[in-house]
């Protein structure tokens, strides 16, 4: 969101899911999107194989989608800004970038030009391991459109480059003037289905609802008459958040649908935190790995028993109905929250809202949010959801951004270096006036980087039968039957190398900790490269990830790209 924001004046989707079925050319990167986002993936399908799109993947993976690529591009785990900037690079020279568009509705593009005027094809072959050709090939499809559609995911977001590559995602689609038409502009495929949902809520550390910036005058000005006196002032981010934990500043927390034991990183680092705390208050489904360290559970109930909203990755508000009334002993989560903030309230202040029903919290919303004020249930009930901005009762809603103008007015074109160890520029080109010599695979940038004592790469990620920390799916029998272990896949090559075998359970080892998996070797991934999938807590991958290596922007951390060891595991 912070990249695409700084660029466009909005973080969020810029197209529907549905116009993807008719772009000319679709860029993936960073996304299995046919094990994460089936809905997308079929459209991928249909535009691929009914409507003759051409498909560019980048991925260090041959995934089903890959497979499909006219194009895969293999790049190295954490050079996915040297790929973009490498085509930014060929299309500017080739002439190749949309000259009106840039002139209409964009600025800062000579910046730009010399910010990438040495990122050849050549120099980002040093560091992605791609063939130069392949690189001005992906350049030369995607710019040549008319359509062309960007999809990307946490293989872009989970590096320490992920803000800077987002905002360089945002350079390609401006140079080429892919945004604000059909089947063109960036649509990051959120990690679940609500997560856009929640950004629009406020539930960033930065940003309250309809993203004003928290300790500003317009926050305070928007949401006093709404709320009273609020703690209107920046909160902190999650690895901040467990780090606060570990030296004692925060002493106690609350945590609801989520299970950071699992999912976060550098899983011994995050319990230890944990453990410290004076109080931990879990809301959920079922006793989770951090509901068992819990003082106190709240049993909630499923989406399937509960009413409300859910803001999908297209900005698209749906109605979900209570389906089957709550299991005894549990309550939906506007329920618990709102009788929380009854007895919480201190003495003597103004009472509580006590709001009557989930639809009571969305007339707030719609005060809150101006995005979402056109909305009401009857209206999203009568239209299946939708698109936000939605100002007025008449606005049909916006399934396309930035049609005539962008957010912030004129697009913004970002410098978006790629850093050698010493912190220089990615070339010549510095546009400062500075110079640096030519860079070499090793890169401040590319994370935790292998060497003699952790020579493997470990990225990891999801399969289609497993969702998240599987929480939920490994409890469903059929689900548990198509995948009931963590798997590693290695390359041949590497396999062979270290005397391993397919089906040997290996121990997989990491500056952190250490975990074991059944070995799965295949020709498609690249070597010295490893996949781990981190839905099972017997073999947590994020027992292996750092959580001091962040994106210096957002703080996501680097969960993509962990040196790790690999051996057969002894009994």
């Amino acid at each position: 969101m912070a990249g695409l924001a700084t660029a466009f004046g909005s973080g969020a989707s810029t197209n529907s899911i549905e116009e993807i079925r008719s772009a000319n050319v679709i860029f993936i990167l960073g996304s299995n999107t046919s094990a994460q986002h089936p809905l997308a993936y079929a459209r991928v399908i249909d535009a691929k194989q009914n409507h003759g799109a051409r498909l560019i993947v980048a991925d260090p993976r041959t995934t089903p989608v890959a497979a499909l690529a006219d194009e895969h591009l293999a790049v190295r785990p954490g050079a996915n800004l040297a790929l973009i900037n490498a085509m930014l690079h060929v299309i500017l020279r080739e002439g190749l970038e949309d000259r009106a568009f840039i002139a209409a509705r964009t600025e800062n593009v000579d910046a730009l030009r010399a910010s990438i005027h040495d990122c050849t094809p050549e120099w980002a072959a040093r560091l992605t391991g791609l063939d130069p050709a392949a690189i001005r090939r992906a350049a030369r499809l995607y710019a040549a459109g008319p359509a062309s559609s960007i999809l990307y995911c946490m293989g872009v977001t989970q590096h320490v480059t992920g803000t800077r590559t987002c905002a360089a995602l945002a350079n390609l689609a401006m140079l080429c003037g892919m945004v604000g038409r059909p089947s063109t502009g960036l649509n990051p495929l959120r990690g679940q289905n609500n997560v856009q949902g929640a950004c629009d809520m406020g539930a960033l550390p930065e940003t309250l609802p309809g993203y004003v910036r928290a300790g500003s005058e317009e926050a305070r000005a928007r949401f006093t008459p709404l709320w009273g006196n609020f703690a209107n002032s920046v909160g902190r981010r999650l690895t901040e958040i467990t780090s606060g934990m570990r030296d004692g500043s925060i002493r106690a927390a609350y945590v609801i649908g989520e299970n950071p034991l699992q999912s976060d990183p550098d899983t011994q680092s995050v319990a230890e935190g944990f453990r410290r705390l004076d109080f931990l208050l879990v809301q959920d489904l079922f006793l989770t790995p951090t509901a068992e360290l819990a003082d106190v559970v709240l049993p909630a109930s499923s989406y399937l028993e509960k009413q409300g909203t859910f803001t999908n990755t297209e900005r698209r508000v749906q109605l979900v109905n209570e389906a089957l009334p709550p299991l005894p002993g549990t309550r939906p989560d506007w329920r618990i929250l709102v009788d929380l903030m009854r007895i919480m309230r201190p003495a003597g202040t103004a009472d509580a809202p006590d709001y009557a029903s989930p639809e009571a919290v969305f007339a707030e919303i719609r005060k809150a949010n101006p995005a979402y004020a056109g909305m009401s249930y009857a209206r999203l009930a009568a239209h299946d959801g939708l698109c936000w901005p939605c100002p007025d009762e008449e606005h049909p809603g916006t399934p396309i951004l930035h049609v005539q103008t962008f957010s912030r007015g004129r697009g913004l074109f970002t410098v978006n270096r790629f850093d050698v160890a010493e912190g220089a520029c990615p070339g010549r080109g510095d546009v400062n006036g500075g110079a640096c010599e030519q860079p070499g695979p090793d890169m401040a940038d590319m994370g935790e980087r292998p060497d003699a004592d952790y020579p493997f790469t470990l990225i990891t990620g999801r399969l289609p039968t497993h969702y998240h920390t599987g929480t939920m799916t490994r409890r469903s029998w059929a689900l548990q039957r198509e995948a009931p272990e963590a798997f590693l896949e290695m390359h041949p090559d590497d396999a062979a190398r270290l005397g391993l075998r397919n089906d040997w359970k290996v121990s997989i080892r990491s500056r952190r900790g250490s975990v074991v998996a059944r070995l799965h070797v295949t020709p498609e991934i690249l070597p010295g490269v490893v996949f781990l999938p981190f839905h099972f807590a017997e073999s947590a991958a994020n027992v292996l990830t750092s959580h001091d290596r962040v994106d210096p922007v957002a703080g996501i951390p680097a969960l993509k790209m962990t040196a790790v060891a690999v051996e057969e595991a002894r009994a």
